[in-house]
């Protein structure tokens, strides 16, 4: 159960060795969350992540492998996230991504169904199992990673942007389906963040790091915002761009 300054103390992180994934942890620990489930694909940097876990506080880890690319393994995933950890779980963090490369993917059948099982199907798999063992707990949190790129899909980036729509639409609508039944959902919308994912990209404005996502979010967390924008004025600057004439868009975000 979350303590009693309302801090979630059993935490399962589908996508648990992203570098966002990973920073969010930490704070997490740092704030006297005990039991951390680190779910992803590779083992070797599951496992560094759950040392980290270990480092800032947490008094037990575990860890689940999966393959996102594999939709009907999302169930059984977080089946096996959920059991490792105990009998209550108080937050859910859904990190799983993939940028990939939108020049060669487009033209690309399988790398474009890729990119849609990786950022959309597998995600809402999961989030269903999520949704199920939440509500029969009558408690408990999700937080979903969209992005600022599903807000206006930009043709350079249609793919990823595309998937990231879809998942932020179906998350505010399981948001309003949840009212009332103890359990909530906030999405978190992050501008670009230098990552290992975002390496050898050009920074564009609002470019943060990885701390500061993780900041916002703890901070997101706290207020119970449903969206948690990061770094926060994209929230001000998407009101605007939002609604900018198509010729001006892409004129703006596609040069």
């Amino acid at each position: 159960m979350e303590n009693a300054f309302g801090q979630p103390q059993s935490v399962v992180v589908l996508g648990g060795s992203s570098d966002i994934a990973r920073a969010i942890t930490k704070k997490l620990c740092a704030a006297r969350a005990h039991t951390i489930i680190l779910a992803g694909r590779n083992q070797e940097l599951l496992d560094e992540a759950a040392r980290e876990a270990l480092d800032y506080g947490a008094s037990k880890t575990d860890t689940v492998i999966f393959d996102a690319e594999d939709v009907t393994s999302a169930s059984a995933a977080v089946a096996k996230a959920f059991d490792k950890a105990g009998d209550h779980v108080d937050l859910v963090i859904m990190a799983v991504g993939l940028l990939g490369n939108q020049l060669r993917d487009q033209s690309d059948v399988a790398a474009a169904t890729r990119m849609m099982n990786v950022n959309f199907t597998w995600p809402v798999a999961a989030l269903t199992e999520v949704r199920n063992r939440l509500v029969a707990q009558s408690s408990g949190r999700i937080l979903v990673f969209s992005s600022v790129g599903a807000v206006r899909v930009r043709g350079s980036a249609y793919l990823y942007g595309g998937a990231k729509a879809g998942l932020d639409r179906l998350c505010q609508g399981m948001a309003d389906s949840l009212i009332g039944t103890g359990v909530s959902l906030q999405l978190v919308r992050p501008g670009v963040v230098r990552t290992k994912m975002t390496e050898g990209l050009s920074e564009v404005p609002f470019t943060t790091g990885v701390n500061e996502v993780a900041q916002n979010v703890l901070k997101g967390l706290a207020s119970g915002d449903q969206v948690i924008w990061s770094p926060p004025m994209l929230k001000y600057a998407f009101a605007i761009l939002r609604h900018l004439p198509a010729p001006v868009w892409r004129k703006v975000v596609d040069r």
